[in-house]
């Protein structure tokens, strides 16, 4: 993936309101919103195809990316993304600025993996089900992963795995488990398939 991707130019927008914002948007804009590090608000306007280009990838959402803004770099956030409610269009963004020495909360997808590989998938006719496609974390900027895998190689048929069985990058730590124990949430289950195929697996793998 090109690096160019988590790259933006910006401008500084001080035409506001509805009106303004739909006449940015017939002009191929996408109106913005740039906050937090005890900053002031900075409104913003950014090119439709780059940011519609750059939102099909997945990392664009849990990347720090860069908006470049009168020549100055600023390392942000995606926090909120609005779509039109039936054309590929999108309408408006909110970022927020990034502190290296600072932690940052947010979302980071989840991707299942090895799941041919899994024994009761492949051999008893199980299945996956997921139960989240994502987790909220926090770490320093520099830890930020586009992504954390779960791993189901060596999960058994009716097992469950819960967030505190995740492999987490260095440096990052899941949000909800800072809530107690009770927050340690099913991730995915290895649940059996109905029918007579997963009973036939199952009797065969424990005939052999």
């Amino acid at each position: 993936m090109s690096d160019g991707i988590f790259t933006l130019d910006a401008e500084v927008r001080n035409d506001l309101g509805k009106g303004a914002s739909r006449r940015l948007r017939h002009a191929g804009k996408v109106p913005a919103v740039l906050y937090g590090a005890g900053q002031k608000a900075v409104s913003l306007t950014l090119s439709h195809n780059k940011v519609f280009q750059a939102q099909e990838f997945e990392a664009f959402y849990s990347h720090v990316l860069t908006l470049n803004i009168a020549g100055e770099s600023v390392e942000v956030l995606v926090k909120d993304m609005q779509r039109h409610a039936f054309r590929q269009i999108v309408t408006h963004i909110d970022f927020l600025r990034v502190d290296a020495k600072k932690a940052v909360h947010t979302n980071i997808p989840l991707h299942f993996i090895n799941e041919k590989e899994c024994n009761a998938i492949k051999v008893l006719g199980g299945h996956a089900e997921t139960h989240m496609a994502d987790v909220e974390i926090s770490c320093l900027p520099a830890d930020l992963p586009e992504f954390i895998e779960v791993d189901l190689t060596n999960v058994e048929l009716g097992q469950t795995l819960h967030l505190t069985d995740l492999v987490l990058p260095k440096g990052v730590t899941l949000l909800e488990l800072n809530k107690g124990e009770s927050h340690d949430l099913a991730v995915v289950t290895v649940k059996a398939s109905k029918g007579p195929k997963a009973d036939d697996a199952e009797e065969e793998a424990t005939e052999a």
